[in-house]
């Protein structure tokens, strides 16, 4: 499994955050800008909702943007960090159907993100390879590189968490 911490030549996106499908948006807290340097990813109150999965300080969303933290490792999850996920993805799907603008984040807004807004689109009838395949070719092909992740969106998240709390 590769995550950023393990595979330091993971490149930064290049942009802050990218539309997925019309209302959600998946991004994180660094990228590199125009200039090739690296830069702060800050949310100010571009988005109706914020869900961050790493939340580092200054980086938004401004008072009054309802924000919602489920800090998550990049890594193996256990039943209750899945079910912060799900949960997530419902909170998003629920938003999009009011017609408001969603950001799900994480650091380089690659596998946290991604396992949030996959789900959210499998909710939406999507399949798995194919809301795989979406964000990717939105976000960049280094999403969703953490291997674990995609085998929780193949299974299902409701039966990796079953099967994760049953490893507990």
């Amino acid at each position: 499994m590769r995550t950023r911490r393990k595979q330091p030549d993971v490149p930064a996106p290049g942009s802050p955050w990218n539309e997925i499908v019309p209302g959600l948006w998946m991004g994180g807290h660094e990228f590199r800008g125009p200039s090739g340097r690296l830069e702060f990813a800050v949310v100010r109150d571009e988005f109706d909702l914020v869900q961050t999965l790493l939340r580092l300080p200054g980086h938004g969303p401004d008072a009054g943007v309802e924000h919602h933290v489920w800090p998550i490792p990049d890594g193996p999850l256990d039943g209750t960090q899945l079910a912060g996920v799900i949960r997530l993805a419902e909170a998003a799907c629920e938003a999009l159907d009011e017609g408001r603008r969603v950001l799900v984040r994480c650091y380089h807004g690659y596998n946290r993100s991604g396992l949030v807004i996959a789900h959210a689109l499998i909710r939406r009838s999507h399949p798995a390879e194919q809301a795989i395949q979406l964000i990717r070719s939105r976000r960049s092909p280094w999403a969703l590189h953490n291997e674990r992740f995609v085998e929780y969106l193949r299974a299902g998240l409701p039966t990796a968490r079953l099967l994760e709390e049953l490893a507990e």
